[in-house]
């Protein structure tokens, strides 16, 4: 895979599972890495990203463009414009209708999907000015089918739409966006579940043709590639990360028309 030498990433939610492998992953192919987070724990980064890794960090929430604004002035004091942006940053609170209200779906969505229009806002004219970049958004499958959470469901099937949009208006200036769509992603956030269910993965690999769930390192290794020039011709692509989960119902399919195996 093309390297990233000389180039500088934008990488939101750096601080959580998915954003930490991000950042080596991209770091060790020779990125800069501009880590932002909401979490304070995030200025930690570039020290344990090692020496090899030029980093630097900066704290806002995503959710409001003049933190952005200033977070993004910041990392670019440090490290120079921004070549590629990693819109990763999202969460999910509320699990049903039924326990989300107008002022938590208002949460969701500016999270999941206003916040990486904020990002990217600010970085557009970055990607501009070099006549080339690559926009990669962390989806999710729940913007493709129906799994629950529906804010954020309704949040990352607008992120699919915008991405989208970012490439047919966009790719005029060089620039390419893509989207990735992890299924179930084993990361710290379900520590909590297994505690409670310490069963809980053998539970969900029934649902997954691979018979796993994905590692951080599965998402970060795609996102790597839709941002290098090995793709440098695919530009408002879908890309699950799922473990087969979006193909098709398995556990039916199982059961109506495959023969026992």
């Amino acid at each position: 895979m093309s390297d990233f030498g000389n180039r500088t990433v934008l990488i939101t939610g750096a601080a959580g599972g998915i954003g930490q492998v991000l950042c080596r992953v991209f770091g060790g192919r020779g990125a800069a890495i501009a880590a932002l987070d909401r979490s304070d724990a995030v200025t930690a980064l570039p020290d344990d990203l090692g020496s090899d890794i030029k980093a630097a960090a900066a704290v806002a929430d995503i959710g409001d463009a003049g933190q952005v604004e200033a977070a993004i002035n910041q990392l670019r004091a440090a490290l120079g414009p921004i070549d590629i942006l990693i819109n990763n940053a999202g969460a999910s609170e509320h699990r049903s209708l039924e326990k989300t209200t107008p002022d938590t779906w208002r949460e969701d969505i500016n999270t999941n999907l206003n916040g990486a229009q904020n990002c990217t806002h600010f970085v557009l004219p970055d990607l501009k000015a070099h006549g080339r970049g690559a926009i990669v958004n962390i989806g999710s499958v729940n913007g493709l089918s129906t799994y629950g959470d529906p804010a954020y469901s309704a949040a990352k099937a607008g992120l699919i739409s915008y991405t989208r949009a970012l490439a047919m208006e966009y790719g005029r200036f060089g620039i390419r966006a893509n989207i990735v769509c992890p299924g179930t992603v084993r990361t710290p956030v379900w520590e909590g579940r297994v505690a409670r269910e310490p069963a809980i993965f053998e539970t969900l690999l029934k649902w997954y043709p691979l018979q796993r769930v994905a590692d951080p390192v599965d998402v970060a290794k795609a996102a790597a590639f839709l941002a290098s020039d090995d793709a440098a011709a695919i530009s408002g692509v879908v890309l699950p990360v799922d473990c087969g989960l979006s193909a098709g119902n398995i556990v039916m399919t199982r059961e109506l028309t495959l023969e026992p195996f």
